[in-house]
Order: C-alpha cells, then structure tokens, then sequence
C-alpha cells in the first residue's frame, strides 16, 4: 500500500485503507493541471487508464454517476439506456456538493454521500488498474477494478464516446 507524498489523506483513501484495499495516490497539487487530460499528462500515465466521475439525473429525478476515461465524453443516450432511464443530463455544478459531499473537480465514485447506481465504462475492463479522483482536487487514486467491486457497486457499460 503506498502512501501520498505529504501525509494528506482523503476520506476516500481512509475508506479503501478500512476495506484493507490496496491502492497507490497520485497527487498533482503543484501542477496547474486542471481538465482530466492535463492531470493524466502531470501524472504521466494513459488518458485511457485516468477516469473522471460524472453525476447526473434522469428524466425520473434521480441521480446517478458515471466513470468515464478523461479522453472520452458521456453518450447521455447510452448512459441513459445503461441505467433504464428515458434520459439523463448532467447536474448543475452547484447541485453537486450537497448531493455528494464532493466540489467539481474533486468528486469520486467513493465515499459520496449515498451510493448512488454506478456505472463505469467498460473500457476499464481493458486496464489492469484505472485512476480517479481521491476525493479532493490534486488528488487520485489508482485500484483495480476487482478491488473497487469490494468497496462500490457498480456495472460496467459502453457509455462513452
């Protein structure tokens, strides 16, 4: 198990520290790295393997989140049909960390508020490990997806383009 360079944790760290997973952190903090494109560059890894995490509602009031490779955009008509839903769009920015205790550019799949229904495109499933965010901006994490199955639930689905 590696730890982040400074002794800053984040929740989502603690969590996957309590379920005994093993993961590695990578922070970027001194980068400027802003869009998932440039943090995958700062920390010099595949823009294929660097997920960011998306939230959005569907046409019945509810949320779910996405986790889509940072070079990719969400098919909301794919995303919508992954999840049953008639359609979906993402939240507004503001709407974001009362919903999951997460701030744009910080949020990641664990540790939210409630699980919301997850799906992760299924090109993960070509990764042996995938990157996201650690809960707070300048911070990710890097697990495999059989480690991730042990702390969220969620289905592995095409919904990125």
């Amino acid at each position: 198990m590696t730890m982040a360079k400074n002794t800053d944790k984040t929740n989502v760290m603690r969590i996957l520290e309590q379920k005994k997973i093993n993961y590695v952190s990578h922070n970027y903090l001194d980068t400027g790295a802003v869009s998932g494109i440039e943090v995958a560059e700062a920390l010099g890894e595949d823009p294929d393997m660097v997920f960011k995490t998306l939230v959005t509602v569907g046409k019945s009031k509810v949320n779910y989140v996405f986790v889509i490779p940072v070079n990719k955009e969400l098919n909301l008509k794919k995303a919508a049909q992954s999840v049953g839903e008639k359609s979906i769009e993402m939240i507004k920015s503001k709407e974001l960390l009362p919903l999951t205790g997460y701030i744009h550019g910080g949020c990641s799949p664990i540790g939210m508020k409630k699980q919301f229904v997850t799906t992760i495109d299924k090109s993960a499933a070509k990764q042996e490990r995938i990157i996201f965010s650690g809960g707070k901006i300048g911070y990710q994490v890097e697990v495999a997806l059989e480690d991730l199955a042990k702390v969220i639930r969620f289905q592995l689905e095409d919904v990125a383009e």
